[in-house]
């Protein structure tokens, strides 16, 4: 498409959360929620910036959900505030804030045209008449479903519906969208399109996405920036090659990727490099801390190689025999048995048509990673 937003390129240089002189879009302070005595948001702090695309990533019943619903405005902080350009929301209701909100199940009227649907939130605002049916006719082209306002909900498809349902929120111009696992109802294929395309919506508009998804593989796609959460607490706030590469502690680097542990005690810190010892054997990695004190190295399954020989370097090498295996297209991923009842996941890219050398259960083989591709957590 013609004039596509350079979104890379936009993300790359896009980060007003460095500048110490910026002012966040919206900002939760000391936040926290509860229901029936179990606490669903726990003294949340987290600040979000214009035209970012910001996405809460956790498990069922973290708190995600809870946090957005509080910045629209469906509930109540028990403690804290939140603010939007320095004003606090709190007095203001939901139709009176300006932000809007996509719902998982996306709610469209089932008796209302898609042109209607989308008119629904500017009639309530009082927008003109002529104004109400620009903006439809400009809401439709952007989503790309022109021609299509005078069907209903049921004459359309799930990806159509889920368009439609964007269109209705997007046309009042909302100063923060909120986007409740937008495409949870969408199959593989029609989801990865719909990603892209929301990110290219958002760098055309300007205007600040904040999504909620359970799904690791979709934050890390679309957003600037992830805040992953653990009952009520954010755990780490950072870009998505930040939350993988460097996750905060285990929690992070088991819930965003697959990724394999080895815990210890630091037997040496010699220049940049720390030795662990394991029951896995002594590893080294690149990294600080104490002789002594307790270690896990993380290392990802694609920064482990398969030898089908003895390498010649002997450091962070692990023998053992492949228990299975699964292939994927362009990757093949290898669960190998090191010691019995220890199982080490590894992932091999199929840069070619053919395998290096096809493996296969029961073979013997070497794996190793480089010091550089281990992150030591100490928590």
């Amino acid at each position: 498409m013609s004039g596509r937003p350079q979104i890379g390129g936009a993300r790359q240089t896009f980060a007003p959360w460095d500048d110490p002189a910026a002012r966040p879009l919206v900002r939760f302070e000391g936040v926290s929620k509860g229901f029936d005595g179990a606490v669903a948001v726990d003294d949340v702090s987290l600040s979000i910036y214009e035209r970012e695309f910001f996405a809460l990533l956790g498990p069922s019943g973290c708190g995600k959900t809870t946090l957005m619903r509080l910045l629209a405005g469906f509930e109540t902080p028990d403690a804290g505030r939140i603010l939007l350009e320095g004003r606090d929301l709190g007095p203001e209701p939901p139709h009176r804030r300006p932000v809007h909100m996509m719902f998982q199940a996306y709610a469209l009227f089932p008796h209302l045209s898609v042109a209607e649907n989308i008119a629904f939130g500017l009639k309530r605002q009082g927008v003109a008449r002529a104004e109400i049916a620009a903006r439809i006719e400009e809401m439709l082209a952007l989503v790309k479903l022109e021609g299509l306002g005078r069907r209903r909900p049921d004459q359309l498809s799930g990806g159509q519906r889920q368009r439609v349902a964007l269109a209705r929120a997007l046309a009042p111009r909302p100063r923060i969208l909120l986007l409740d696992e937008p495409m949870a109802a969408l199959d593989k294929k029609l989801r990865e399109e719909t990603q892209f395309e929301l990110m290219a919506l958002q760098q055309t508009l300007g205007t600040t996405f904040m999504i909620v998804t359970h799904d690791q593989d979709e934050a890390m796609v679309v957003a600037d920036r992830i805040a992953v959460m653990r009952e009520g607490r954010i755990v780490q706030v950072g870009r998505p090659v930040e939350i993988y590469e460097a996750p905060a502690d285990r929690y992070v680097a088991g819930f965003v990727g697959d990724v394999n542990l080895f815990e210890g005690r630091i037997a040496a810190c010699e220049g940049p490099l720390i030795r662990l010892a394991t029951d896995d054997g002594a590893l080294d990695a690149e990294g600080a801390g104490v002789v002594g004190d307790a270690a896990w190295l993380a290392v990802r399954p694609e920064k482990v190689a398969v030898h089908t020989e003895p390498p010649a370097d002997g450091r962070n090498r692990l023998a053992g025999t492949v228990l299975d295996y699964g292939y994927l297209g362009d990757w093949t991923t290898y669960l190998v048995e090191t010691r019995p009842g220890r199982t080490i996941r590894a992932a091999r890219a199929n840069a070619t048509r053919t395998l290096l050398r096809p493996l296969g259960c029961g073979d013997p083989v070497w794996l190793t990673f480089a010091p550089s591709s281990a992150v030591v957590l100490t928590k």
